[in-house]
């Protein structure tokens, strides 16, 4: 997954958690949240990629603000706030990643609020 500081554009490559008993950290079931902006190309006009991220993760989805062209016939741009458990979030994210989108993150929750 290519995420993006809103701040300085750095670009970062994150690798996937895997999501077993194992690799459980504490505070992995405790609330959360986390904004994100993602790009969903044209070619995932018909896919239902915002609700599966509630319907298959788990997580509160509240859309913070959209792009999208006429018709929708060209790339979306959300600004996403995901809430949920970390564990939740994490595999959402997983998600996104195996769908190949482009996703910008805040990279400092605290300073900006995010």
């Amino acid at each position: 997954m290519t995420t993006h500081s809103i701040n300085d554009v750095q670009e970062k490559r994150l690798e996937p958690l895997q999501l077993t008993e194992e690799n459980e950290t504490p505070g992995s079931s405790r609330p959360t949240h986390t904004r994100i902006r993602v790009r969903i190309p044209k070619e995932y006009n018909d896919e239902p990629v915002i609700s599966r991220l509630v319907s298959h993760h788990g997580v509160t989805v509240n859309i913070a603000a959209a792009l999208l062209g006429a018709n929708a016939r060209d790339d979306g741009w959300f600004d996403l706030e995901l809430r949920g458990t970390s564990r939740q979030i994490q595999s959402a994210l997983i998600y996104l990643d195996e769908m190949d989108l482009e996703i910008w993150g805040e990279s400092d929750t605290e300073k900006d609020g995010w």
